[in-house]
């Protein structure tokens, strides 16, 4: 696993076997940064990752400049392992919080430009995360949420659909708090 675009290309992710997560791959998390790059101007972005795991997503994030990136998982093996390959990479605008994501989603004060989700694919209520994202008003204006999901899930009809990319087994739905007429 390594970084694949911007400050910290190239910088390899080296989590230990026992930490119960499943990467997005580097294939897919390339793609879904394409996509991204036609919409966000990263320097300006507060980001948060949801069941952030070995904390890819969020490296990535800031390798291409985001401005701030809050790191959620409960396992605390993931969040101490974030926490170390931060320090390693010497990244200082990574905040990593060990908590349950749909606690914090309830509680959530702070708006984000982004917020990606890579729940575990077996999660019970992975469907409701969508609508807690946009309920609990966490998106800026023209935030963009973007939720990693197993094909069984559709989701173009949540009223902040804005389209679906899948890439061999990795589907992404990606929603906006504000739609283009």
């Amino acid at each position: 696993m390594r970084i694949i675009a911007g400050s910290l290309r190239g910088r390899r992710l080296n989590p230990p076997a026992s930490l119960p997560v499943r990467p997005t791959t580097d294939m897919a998390r390339e793609s879904l940064f394409n996509i991204l790059n036609n919409y966000v101007d990263y320097e300006d972005c507060a980001v948060m990752d949801l069941f952030a795991g070995t904390g890819a997503v969020s490296l990535e994030f800031v390798s291409r400049g985001a401005k701030e990136v809050t790191a959620i998982d409960i396992n605390a093996q993931c969040t101490d392992f974030i926490k170390a390959t931060a320090q390693q990479f010497g990244v200082k605008n990574i905040h990593v919080v060990r908590a349950d994501v749909f606690d914090l989603l309830k509680r959530a004060y702070k708006k984000f430009d982004i917020v990606f989700a890579d729940p575990p694919y077996s999660l019970d209520n992975l469907r409701s995360l969508p609508d807690m994202v946009f309920e609990h008003n966490i998106l800026t204006e023209d935030g963009i949420f973007v939720l990693e999901h197993p094909r069984e899930y559709q989701f173009e009809e949540h009223p902040h659909f804005w389209q679906h990319r899948h890439y061999g087994k990795v589907n992404f739905t990606f929603f906006a708090q504000k739609l283009d007429e």
